[in-house]
């Protein structure tokens, strides 16, 4: 059984991607199997992928913090400024619906995505970094993600900034914290590393329910829209996400990081916890209430849907190219 378990989980953490975008095309055509992924219950979802994201997180990541806080302030000056001005400016570029603009500002002013963790090991670079990275950038996430969100978005859309700030408090902060305490006490027991090794399955199962949920959310939408929408949204996740890349990388090199840390801050800008956004847009933009009269509040949903595949397949295939270049350069 056990076998069977740790198989799967393997399973999950390699193909991630592939997991997340079937679970979109499902819902496309099953509705009926997503159509319970909403409100609370995206919330809770969310809350277990941060809570797996705790249990791995050690008092020797706190630890590193200290050895190099320069670089983590660095860090997390580069996640709360890059994404969310490149994200403003393709709004303005592409002249986007309000509705759409605010998805794609929501996913630039988020935090790190969990995955970046894992595509930092797979492109060999500096993986305590990229915890400490993602760590402190999730527990700014409450005052920065609503304060950039109220700055940057259109004017005419109404910003609950405290709202948003109670939200990301309950669903990340704390259940980062329940997780790490749990690490803490129990991190020698057996059967505890047992289930800290199959989280990031966990973490993925959430994910692709967040995307299905959305998907059904959205549906009449890309129904009424068509493939100009998904092409659109698709032009802007690439731009943004690619400039991420590029922008996290060029800091790295700007202030001489050796070529780990270069390879991760990249990583780290890049990739953005989508899955967050996706609970927020859907929370506090397409609820039913605003829904209602503006049926249009719907479209910020999929910015944020697309971002949580897009970010997970790109992170993947940058990783391989790092992975690719050190194999050529060694040979």
């Amino acid at each position: 059984m056990l076998n069977t378990i740790r198989a799967i989980s393997r399973f999950l953490s390699t193909y991630t991607s592939a997991v997340v975008i079937a679970s979109a095309v499902v819902a496309f055509f099953l509705p009926v199997l997503f159509g319970w992924v909403h409100g609370d219950v995206s919330s809770v979802i969310l809350g277990v992928i941060m809570l797996s994201m705790g249990l791995t997180i050690t008092p020797q990541d706190l630890r590193n913090l200290m050895k190099c806080p320069w670089h983590i302030l660095l860090g997390a000056v580069a996640q709360y400024t890059i994404m969310p001005l490149i994200a403003f400016t393709l709004t303005k570029v592409f002249g986007l619906d309000p509705y759409l603009a605010v998805g794609i500002i929501l996913v630039g002013c988020c935090p790190g995505g969990v995955s970046s963790n894992v595509m930092s090991f797979l492109a060999k670079g500096d993986v305590a970094y990229s915890v400490s990275m993602t760590m402190v950038s999730t527990l700014l996430a409450p005052i920065m993600t609503p304060l950039l969100v109220l700055w940057l978005a259109d004017t005419s859309i109404n910003v609950n900034a405290v709202g948003m700030f109670l939200n990301i408090l309950y669903v990340t902060v704390a259940p980062i914290t329940i997780g790490f305490f749990c690490n803490y006490f129990f991190g020698k027991n057996v059967t505890f590393k047992e289930i800290q090794s199959n989280m990031p399955a966990v973490s993925v199962i959430g994910l692709a329910l967040i995307v299905g949920g959305v998907i059904v959310t959205v549906r009449p939408q890309l129904f009424a829209n068509g493939l100009g929408l998904i092409f659109l949204v698709l032009a802007v996740v690439f731009f943004h996400n690619g400039f991420g890349y590029l922008l996290g990388y060029g800091v790295g090199r700007l202030f001489k990081f050796n070529s780990a840390k270069k390879r991760t801050i990249a990583i780290e800008v890049g990739v953005q916890n989508a899955g967050m956004a996706t609970v927020l847009a859907a929370g506090f933009f397409a609820n039913p209430e605003n829904v209602a009269l503006h049926p249009e509040a719907v479209l910020c949903v999929v910015p944020c849907a697309i971002s949580c595949a897009y970010h997970s397949i790109s992170g993947t295939i940058l990783a391989g190219i790092f992975a690719w270049w050190d194999g050529k350069k060694a040979s």
